[in-house]
């Protein structure tokens, strides 16, 4: 019976301790200037997992908290973030969030894989937030990129848009979503279509080398896309877009969040008519072939998150995406068919001290088809040709730990997996990469702070390679300066190193399974001058890549008797006679290039007061490339010079905001030869106006129309079909738009 007793007492000794360990915060975030409540503001406790949203009274509950010191951090848009020290229960914690003109204050990742604030990173990012996007009244990557990023350009061919960043391909561009590679191309072409623009909450765009962090293709720089986990208990956003020329885009998101559990499901709708530049084409000949497909995109995300205590959080996710052109029949056999699905799971654990260990496992599979409009070969009309299937298989293990305020150090693991069909360039092959990498970020003094980082890969054809990284920042009163420099890599591509191709029965292209991987050295300075109102920026920079593969091209006729032969030999056994008759050119991927990059960016942002601001950007980018004959010139399809303008004005009355903006890029001719004809694309320039009308009285209801003229001045490139065009815009266009969203 004692034993009983002191059992049960005990027990209830364990309950009340057990009650006593949790505490409860609660109050409101408001705005220090108005005292009006902030709703939607984020407020979490810093080294946790727990965190909520304010309610539309800028309310916040944070329950079952563990006993303890913390952190309580509250941001919100369009204010600067601050931090309250919290211990023990309690109730009406008044948080004032200060409005600011310029967000300098949010917190970026991509340049240390670390969190830090964007005027603190010793390495330079430039951010494109959600804000940014809304206001310029774009919908797609592509479009946001060309509006708001004078550093990067697009070009548009038969297989998709192809991307410029300082005068170097899309190849050397690693583009990620929360860290994770998107993967899937078309000759080296991006498929831009699979990001969804509905749920961004920043884009982070890191320029140069970042292989030591990333891996291979980070030699022209990273964009990390960041998406949005609301954490309000539901949302649901509609935004619909129409334009003329039959463009559309429908997203709608639904949200939920518990105290363990997330649901994040999103879906976007793409579409628009295709249409023509010139319906004649370079000879005067009239023709059905159009310079922008019509087409129609689907994409589908979900994701699941789960938070079992307050250091473990957990998720998996994936998605769908489909893509089909609509040419027309005249002009085309076949239309392009693609799509895409992917899957990861992950985990996150907090150590405590800002440490934590975080593990990503993540698969992305890509195919290209074609659907044919007319009968060819074997294949009727809706018959589908698979031409392209790739699979990417990604585990990268990450700690980070946090020794003292002064030093932070990042250890990885990460193990790669490419695999690529395609039948008519007789591949079938898969590939391994591992690599192990380390990062120390080390504040040498008050306001110095440097950042030293190795990576160590091997690949599995291409052998040992090591990227550094050293970066610097130093604090002089408003003014940061900092000077980085980078080893970049990039690994050769299945392509490059299996394919066995036979194009027009005239060219044979032959992959090397010998290739070494590309390797770059980027150095840069930058200088940043930042206060409440106005920040400036220049950063000088130089990018120099060795080892580029490039297909040499060699006439058969030039061979000798035994190596044209052989050659024939070959291909005879694999095409058949008939296939290799008007065989003329044999070409195998070598490292034969060279290529130098020097170029400098200037960066400005001001408010103005009364609610206007200004930014734009400038870029100068002198790229040249060395032949296998070793001759330096212009590298092809870049661009010298370009330039962004943006300018905004908002103004609340009450429940209702207007915000009209007005966003230009203004860029040079883009550099194009074809046996030494100059193909080059004119220089041009693009000006948008964008209106945006909030409707914000309601208790969890927003309503925002939209109304806007893109291309106000009615440029167009209309030069005859098949020149190298400056851009594909039809001219000036007219849209409408309607975001809804419901928060509780």
């Amino acid at each position: 019976m004692k034993k009983r007793c002191l059992l049960t007492i005990l027990l209830g000794g364990c309950v009340v301790m057990s009650s006593l360990a949790q505490i409860t915060l609660s109050g409101m975030v408001i705005n220090a200037e108005t005292g009006k409540p902030v709703k939607g503001a984020s407020v979490r406790l810093e080294q946790t997992t727990m965190g909520c949203a304010t309610n539309s009274k800028g309310e916040f509950l944070l329950k079952n908290v563990k006993d303890g010191e913390y952190l309580l951090r509250a941001s919100c848009l369009d204010y600067s973030p601050t931090t309250l020290k919290v211990n023990g229960s309690k109730e009406n914690v008044v948080i004032k969030l200060r409005s600011t003109y310029i967000n300098l204050d949010q917190v970026v990742v991509t340049g240390t894989g670390t969190h830090h604030k964007l005027k603190e990173t010793p390495v330079p990012i430039e951010v494109i937030s959600s804000a940014d996007i809304k206001k310029a009244g774009v919908t797609d990557f592509q479009g946001a990129m060309t509006m708001l990023q004078p550093s990067l350009s697009f070009s548009s061919n038969a297989m998709g848009s192809y991307l410029m960043m300082n005068g170097l391909s899309n190849k050397y561009v690693l583009i990620l979503i929360n860290g994770k590679k998107l993967t899937g191309d078309t000759s080296n072409n991006i498929d831009l279509a699979r990001i969804d623009m509905n749920n961004v909450k920043r884009i982070e765009i890191l320029k140069g080398a970042g292989s030591a962090l990333y891996g291979s293709d980070a030699i022209a720089g990273v964009i990390n896309i960041i998406t949005e986990n609301p954490k309000n208990l539901l949302t649901v956003t509609s935004d619909t877009h129409f334009e003329e020329y039959g463009q559309f885009t429908q997203g709608i998101s639904a949200d939920v969040t518990t105290k363990k559990f997330g649901s994040y499901t999103s879906y976007r709708r793409q579409q628009a008519d295709g249409w023509q530049q010139n319906a004649l084409d370079e000879d005067g000949e009239a023709t059905e072939k159009s310079n922008t497909s019509g087409y129609y995109a689907n994409v589908v995300n979900q994701k699941f998150t789960f938070e079992p205590t307050s250091k473990l959080s957990l998720y998996t996710e994936g998605g769908y995406y489909n893509r089909l052109t609509d040419r027309p029949v005249a002009g085309y056999d076949y239309n392009l068919a693609y799509k895409s699905y992917n899957l990861g799971v992950g985990a996150k654990y907090l150590l405590g001290n800002a440490s934590y260990l975080n593990l990503d496992v993540t698969n992305d599979n890509y195919e290209t088809a074609y659907k044919y409009l007319v009968e060819s070969g074997d294949y009727k009309i809706d018959d589908k040709n698979m031409v392209k299937r790739q699979h990417y298989y990604n585990a990268n293990l990450k700690g980070v730990f946090k020794h003292s305020e002064g030093f932070k150090s990042v250890i990885g693991l990460e193990y790669i997996n490419e695999a690529l069909k395609r039948p008519d360039a007789l591949v079938d092959k898969n590939v391994y990469t591992s690599s192990v990498y380390a990062q120390e970020e080390i504040h040498l003094l008050k306001d110095l702070e440097a950042i030293v980082g190795l990576r160590y890969v091997h690949h599995e054809t291409a052998g040992n390679h090591l990227t550094p990284k050293v970066s610097l920042m130093y604090r002089l009163g408003d003014f940061n300066l900092r000077a980085s420099y980078s080893g970049g890599f990039r690994a050769p591509g299945l392509d490059e190193l299996y394919y066995y191709y036979m194009k027009s029965g005239s060219t044979i292209t032959v992959g090397n399974t010998t290739l070494k991987p590309e390797k770059s050295h980027y150095g840069s300075f930058n200088i940043e001058y930042v206060n409440s109102r106005f920040t400036a920026s220049a950063t000088a920079y130089i990018n120099s890549i060795d080892d580029m593969i490039s297909a040499k091209s060699t006439l058969l006729s030039a061979m000798s008797a035994e190596e044209k032969q052989a050659i024939i030999d070959q291909a005879t056994t694999v095409f058949g006679a008939q296939a290799v008759k008007k065989l003329k050119t044999y070409k195998e991927y070598r490292n034969l290039d060279k290529a130098m990059v020097k170029g400098f960016e200037t960066n400005l942002n001001a408010y103005l007061g009364y609610g206007f601001s200004l930014g734009g950007g400038y870029t100068f980018a002198y790229a040249r490339g060395k032949d296998q004959e070793g001759i330096w010139s212009t590298i092809e399809r870049s661009i010298r010079h370009t330039g962004s303008v943006t300018g905004n004005w908002v103004h609340s009355w009450n429940a209702y905001k207007l915000n009209i903006n007005i966003n230009g890029r203004m860029q040079s001719k883009r550099f194009q030869q074809s046996s030494g004809v100059d193909e080059s694309a004119p220089g041009f320039g693009l000006w948008n106006l964008n209106t945006r009308h909030t409707f914000d009285g309601f208790k969890n209801f927003l309503i925002e129309p939209g109304l806007g003229i893109n291309n106000i001045f009615n440029y167009k490139d209309d030069r005859p079909y098949g020149v190298n065009y400056a851009t594909l815009t039809p001219g000036r266009t007219v849209y409408v738009s309607l975001l809804l969203k419901f928060k509780k």
